[in-house]
């Protein structure tokens, strides 16, 4: 009863105020109503102008997603700053560089892939939701799809059991690692999808000649390194992971 009584109050105190605003304006004449009359269609103005900047002038762009399908995504303005500031974040980190069987540290590959993860999100948490369009997908899809279809997995799987050599043997080089190969070859894997959601961010921010600025180009998977190959070499793969 008392959170009611609350908001039978509040609702009159707001109709109470209304009603002496509308009141005020009745009695005011020549140049102030002008004045008034004006301040409130500028303010509607501004108002109009952000809401078709967030929902106008949408742009449909197509996109091959890694471990799904080719894609319509709907995009504004906002979605393209999103998508540009997700474009960067993916090709500037080592996690896109090639890492040969005897160079590099995957530590600090892992740790890069990690800060990809936590950057997209805080990313996404930070901009305001796309708005929604019949028979599109928003960037927002995209991002979240390399999230828990390509990032998560990888480090779920591979940034324990590192853990779990360094701890165990902290004095060894990481080149003793009995799984050094496999997640050297999972790591692989993940840099393709990478790469492929890195172009799909830029198509959508509308990045021109994005090849060219990411530089790097992954190798092309094999015939049999698909999902669910049960060819001798992915049975050896997953035998090693």
């Amino acid at each position: 009863m008392s959170g009611t009584a609350l908001r039978v109050l509040g609702a009159t105190v707001i109709g109470a105020l209304t009603g002496l605003a509308v009141f005020s304006l009745t009695q005011v004449t020549s140049r102030s109503l002008f004045t008034i009359t004006g301040g409130v269609a500028g303010a509607a103005a501004v108002m109009a102008i952000q809401w078709y900047q967030r929902t106008a002038r949408l742009t449909e762009v197509k996109v091959t997603v890694p471990q799904l399908s080719e894609l319509t995504f709907t995009v504004n303005n906002d979605s393209r700053q999103v998508a540009w500031q997700l474009f960067v974040e993916t090709v500037t980190r080592v996690s896109t560089q090639p890492l040969a069987s005897d160079q590099g540290v995957v530590r600090e590959a892992l740790t890069s892939i990690y800060g990809l993860f936590a950057t997209t999100r805080e990313t996404l948490k930070a901009s305001r939701p796309s708005a929604p369009v019949p028979g599109g997908q928003t960037v927002e899809y995209l991002a979240i799809t390399m999230l828990n279809q390509a990032l998560r997995p990888f480090l779920s799987r591979w940034h324990p059991r590192l853990q779990d050599f360094e701890r165990g043997r902290p004095d060894s080089p990481e080149s003793e690692w009995p799984e050094n190969i496999a997640c050297r070859a999972a790591l692989r894997e993940v840099q393709r999808d990478l790469y492929d959601y890195a172009l799909g961010f830029a198509r959508l921010a509308g990045v021109r000649e994005a090849e060219t600025l990411i530089g790097v180009v992954p190798a092309p998977r094999a015939p049999d390194d698909g999902p669910g190959s049960d060819s001798p070499a992915a049975n050896s793969t997953r035998a090693r992971r």
